[in-house]
């Protein structure tokens, strides 16, 4: 029978907690070997639950459950061209992962928790938006047979400014080099690739001035690469990408900017969170001039769970990714895992 303290724990999603309980624990005989287990699991928890995606890899390689695999998903890859390429191949489980940190940690009513991670959302959006045109979620190794001409040089015709151009050009070479090169590629500028691609998909050719909502930077002469395919893919992926930098500079990822760094002050409360969100959500969904907001589609795909964090928050990413995203089942199916562990018959 398990204990109630650590059904508790594991009902809350107490991760962190269970973990300091058992290893404060020195049992012995068959209980010692579960135990270590289960230790093992609640640690993995907490770490998938703090978002530490860095080690995501090497989290998973110790274990052999399915979640593992979603979890290696999830991963940026350590090596440049290591063959697992984790969300550099595919964003979907890295957003499923962070839609479930969102609900998880408004369940454990850790309000800065949820603001951050609705920050981190908007940090690849507009990559995943590119996913289904790019084949990937922006992986550099590949990247260089998509883009051309006049991406990554300083070409005056292209509108990116020196950040996105140096972004740009560091995109193409990041896998090319060593491994410090690499990982400072991932720190200090892939999480920009979306954005300098944003302006690429936001083309004069594509798409009229004032047609739709102005989100930024648009481009006038666009490259050839950029306008590949038919008209229609590409207003859906323009429509797509502004949909996302509306999300970008939307009053809850606002909310992160002013949360605290010390000095006791600005912890961002329930009802401010729950404002923020409103405001962001009727900003995400006014219609445009052209009527072609995703979100007001007629085949928005309905996902999330009925008591999400942010009401609509998986309906937007799905909507952005042109496919259904919700909430995944990784921590929980550890917290699963832990609670069968502890459950079982000596």
């Amino acid at each position: 029978m398990l204990d109630p303290s650590v059904r508790a724990l594991l009902d809350g999603h107490w991760y962190d907690a269970l973990a300091a309980l058992l290893h404060g624990v020195t049992p012995k005989g068959r209980d010692a070997a579960k135990l270590k287990r289960a230790y093992a699991l609640a640690t993995a928890a907490k770490r998938v639950l703090d978002l530490d995606a860095e080690d995501f890899g090497t989290i998973a390689k110790g274990f052999s459950a399915p979640w593992a695999n979603r979890l290696e998903a999830s991963c940026f890859p350590l090596q440049p061209r290591g063959a697992q390429r984790g969300a550099l191949r595919s964003l979907v489980p890295l957003y499923e992962l962070m839609l479930e940190v969102t609900q998880l940690r408004a369940l454990r009513h850790e309000p800065l928790q949820v603001v951050v991670t609705a920050h981190l959302i908007g940090e690849y959006l507009c990559q995943l938006a590119w996913e289904s045109a790019l084949g990937h979620g922006g992986d550099p190794l590949v990247l260089g047979r998509t883009v051309g001409e006049r991406w990554g040089t300083d070409d005056p015709e292209c509108p990116h400014n020196s950040a996105l151009r140096a972004t740009a050009k560091r995109a193409l070479n990041a896998c090319n080099g060593d491994l410090a090169g690499y990982t400072a590629y991932l720190d200090k500028f892939h999480s920009r690739l979306g954005d300098a691609l944003a302006v690429c998909a936001m083309n004069h050719a594509t798409v009229g001035a004032g047609e739709r909502p102005d989100v930024g930077e648009t481009c006038p002469n666009p490259c050839r690469w950029a306008t590949a395919g038919s008209m229609r893919d590409r207003k859906d992926l323009d429509a797509r990408v502004r949909l996302a930098l509306l999300y970008e500079e939307s009053p809850i990822v606002s909310l992160r900017h002013h949360a605290p760094v010390g000095h006791f002050f600005g912890v961002p409360s329930v009802q401010e969170i729950s404002e923020a969100w409103l405001r962001t959500w009727d900003r995400l969904t006014q219609p445009w001039a052209d009527g072609s907001n995703p979100l007001l589609a007629g085949d928005v795909p309905a996902v999330g769970p009925p008591d999400e964090a942010l009401p609509g928050l998986s309906v937007l990413v799905s909507a952005v990714a042109g496919q259904p995203i919700g909430p995944g089942r990784v921590i929980r199916s550890i917290g699963d895992e832990i609670t069968a562990l502890l459950d079982e018959d000596d």
